[in-house]
């Protein structure tokens, strides 16, 4: 029997326990880990260091204050891109997998936020047991045979904050994945965009080669009809000949383009080239927008997906830190049974077979030959590389806006000099015809007329094209506005 002495020091001792182990707890919950904080916003309050003249020339207008539309490809004005385009939203296979990848992270959270909750089980459990002499030593029991049911619940206190900061981690998981979803459906719109030009942009510049065979086929009838009547050669019949033939070689590369960019549509809105057949586009079914609605650079850190779902990795890096850090701390859980227990069932259920149990454990890391400092080390390395990462994912975004800009800017002064010179060389070609007719230039001339202005009509095209598909590329560096459903 204890003495009151005793009795009075082992009851400070036990009090001593929870003392200590709340002190070192609430120390823990102070270093477990940096709270997150947003980067700010950059300084910088423009994209490119000189000013956009040629398109301000051109009647083009860059608006920092104009509103984005909710359907960003809307400012191209095609309603047949509208259709290709909400129905690839619906169909495509890349979202819907990114879809359900957002779905998958929405269900772990709520796997990560069950740790903060008591965790309740029934336990059942039937058995027959023979034990030897490591069990009661010399004593010997009999085999038997045994049931047990009843309920066990455990539970494990955050002081160190583990459990919050894997929640948080989680969460930002979760939002990088709805980020990567926008950033997905933004993807699919603007290659759908760019497929659509380039096929309008091929199908334009079949329709002028088809111009330009015909007048081929004019010019060999014209130097035929010369030869015949004598004022002509062999060789000028020959020369028009193969330049007919010459330019008729431009064509199939032309519809080869043509079905790549039909094909690759219907990929994008989830169907076999073989079920589905695009639109027609042509470039005069688009609108090229004369206000260009050009967010600031600290606006655009808050709309890109990509920046933002690159502030959300280095959220949940952050929060790692804290996990690592909560890991070097005491852990503490708590865990209680109870249960029926009897070696037949016809007593299972009564009164005197009832157990029950209730534990405490307290879990400090002693010795690891330094694992959990190197696995904190590792996650603040992990954090930094996420910061490099988030500054690289918005410098290129900058970069990206000031290119569009910079190419629209040219493309305006290029489509400039295109018509310029389709003017010229229309003017020469049909000048130098009649000049054939006069007997005043041989048909060499002509040839050369002709193919100038063939390069002029093509050239035109691929500027006006060019165009589109540059102002589709600026609309999407500037994470341009979709639809959240």
């Amino acid at each position: 029997m204890l003495s009151s002495s005793n009795r009075t020091a082992r009851r400070g001792r036990l009090w001593c326990l929870p003392t200590a182990l709340g002190v070192s707890c609430g120390l823990a919950g102070c270093l477990s880990g940096p709270n997150f904080v947003a980067p700010p916003a950059p300084t910088t309050t423009a994209f490119t260091s000189s000013p956009l003249r040629e398109l301000q020339q051109g009647g083009t207008q860059v608006d920092s204050a104009l509103s984005e539309p909710a359907q960003w490809w809307s400012l191209l004005n095609s309603s047949q891109l509208d259709q290709v385009i909400e129905q690839a939203l619906r169909a495509n296979r890349t979202l819907e997998a990114a879809r359900s990848t957002l779905a998958q992270a929405r269900a772990l959270d709520v796997v990560s936020e069950s740790a903060l909750y008591p965790n309740l089980v029934l336990d059942a459990s039937a058995g027959r047991n023979k034990y030897g002499a490591a069990f009661l030593g010399p004593i010997k029991l009999a085999p038997f045979t045994f049931y047990s049911i009843g309920p066990a619940v455990s539970y494990t206190f955050d002081f160190s904050g583990a459990l919050r900061r894997t929640i948080e981690q989680q969460h930002a998981q979760t939002l990088y994945q709805q980020h990567e979803l926008d950033a997905a459906k933004l993807t699919v719109s603007g290659n759908i965009a760019i497929q659509a030009v380039a096929a309008a942009a091929a199908r334009a510049q079949i329709d002028s080669l088809t111009d330009l065979l015909d007048d081929d086929s004019k010019d060999v009838q014209l130097v035929q009809a010369a030869f015949e009547a004598g004022s002509g050669t062999r060789v000028d019949v020959l020369t028009a000949q193969s330049q007919l033939a010459n330019d008729q070689t431009l064509l199939p590369p032309l519809r080869r383009d043509l079905s790549a960019a039909t094909h690759a549509l219907a990929l994008l809105v989830g169907e076999a080239p073989a079920d589905w057949s695009a639109p027609e586009f042509k470039l005069e079914d688009f609108t090229v927008p004369s206000r260009l609605p050009v967010s600031l650079p600290a606006e655009l850190a808050h709309r890109r997906p990509d920046i933002l779902a690159a502030e959300a990795q280095l959220h949940a890096a952050t929060a790692a830190i804290g996990v690592a850090s909560a890991n070097l701390y005491p852990q503490v859980t708590l865990s209680a049974n109870a249960s029926l227990q009897s070696t037949t069932l016809r007593t299972l259920f009564e009164s005197t077979s009832g157990a029950w149990g209730f534990t405490g454990s307290l879990t400090q890391p002693l010795f690891n030959h330094g694992a959990l400092r190197a696995k904190q080390r590792a996650a603040i390395q992990a954090m930094h590389a996420s910061l490099a990462n988030y500054q690289q994912v918005l410098l290129s975004s900058f970069v990206q806006v000031a290119d569009a800009l910079e190419s629209l800017d040219h493309d305006q002064a290029l489509i400039d000099s295109e018509q310029a010179a389709l003017a010229t060389s229309a003017e020469n070609l049909s000048l130098t015809r009649e000049s054939y007719r006069a007997g005043n230039s041989g048909v060499l001339q002509v040839l050369e007329a002709q193919r100038q202005n063939q390069q002029a009509r093509l050239g035109l095209v691929r500027a006006q094209s060019q165009r589109l598909q540059d102002t589709v590329q600026l609309l999407l560096a500037l994470g341009g506005q979709i639809p959240t459903t």
